[in-house]
């Protein structure tokens, strides 16, 4: 959305604080021998807490508050009391939510307890370019040049990119122009980030696949090659210089 007014920034400063808080107490009580279920119920009563309602949940008709993903599950996992955490899983968390008309998102993927299969490289990668994008982002930055740096990135880290999943427009309601922020450069995409518009920047790092798929269960993305992904996220206002992170509650580079 457009921020025009100082009352449609506060919506926005509060939603994004809501969310971001979410994510970060989530993360925090993620615990091994814990099902997403659990880990799920307890981030809806944060929300609730707050007088949010989750955004997939409203949007979409989601099967639970927050996306939690596992392991190979690339985005959109579905809590399950039968999904227990385990040592060195990696896992994502992805809260949206919608708060007196405003709507905000945010994501991150971490390991529980011990890296015992080496998954940290795939997550620091994922937040340190999600970082450098970020950064790089202003009024009239072309949204291709974004997409060509977040995969130069991933390559020069030895991963690719997810090129079905995108970042978006975000504001009144949880997908908005633009739609397609993507991880790498569509060269015929001539469009350019707008000054006080606020979006959520998503960055999709991945071992093997290039392309998300999704699962019979019609909610769950795996990669089309196999192998694990990472994903974080932040929702951001765009400035003539570097953007506010309108979700820094979450921590996420703490």
């Amino acid at each position: 959305m457009s921020i025009t007014t100082e009352s449609e920034l506060l919506g926005m400063i509060k939603v994004s604080e809501v969310v971001g808080t979410t994510l970060k107490l989530m993360k925090e009580y993620a615990k091994v021998g814990m099902s997403t279920k659990e880990l799920d119920a307890y981030g809806g009563e944060i929300l609730k807490r707050y007088g949010a309602k989750s955004a997939p949940y409203e949007t979409y008709g989601f099967p639970g508050y927050a996306c939690i993903s596992v392991n190979k599950e690339a985005a959109h996992g579905i809590p399950s009391k039968n999904k227990i955490l385990k040592e060195g899983d990696l896992i994502n968390i992805d809260v949206s939510a919608e708060l007196n008309g405003f709507w905000s998102d945010n994501g991150g993927s971490f390991v529980i307890g011990e890296d015992i299969h080496n998954h940290q490289p795939l997550v620091d990668a994922s937040k340190n370019i999600l970082h450098k994008a970020i950064t790089n982002i202003k009024g009239g930055v072309k949204i291709a040049d974004i997409g060509h740096l977040i995969e130069s990135e991933a390559k020069k880290s030895g991963f690719k990119v997810i090129k079905n999943l995108a970042g978006h427009g975000v504001g009144r309601s949880l997908h908005e122009e633009p739609e397609n922020i993507l991880n790498y450069r569509v060269r015929t995409n001539r469009e350019r980030f707008k000054k006080n518009t606020t979006v959520a920047i998503e960055t999709f790092i991945s071992t093997k696949s290039t392309v998300a798929v999704e699962l019979k269960d019609g909610w769950t993305l795996v990669g089309n090659k196999g192998g694990y992904v990472t994903q974080h996220e932040q929702t951001i206002l765009v400035t003539d210089n570097t953007p506010i992170i309108l979700t820094e509650s979450n921590g996420m580079w703490n």
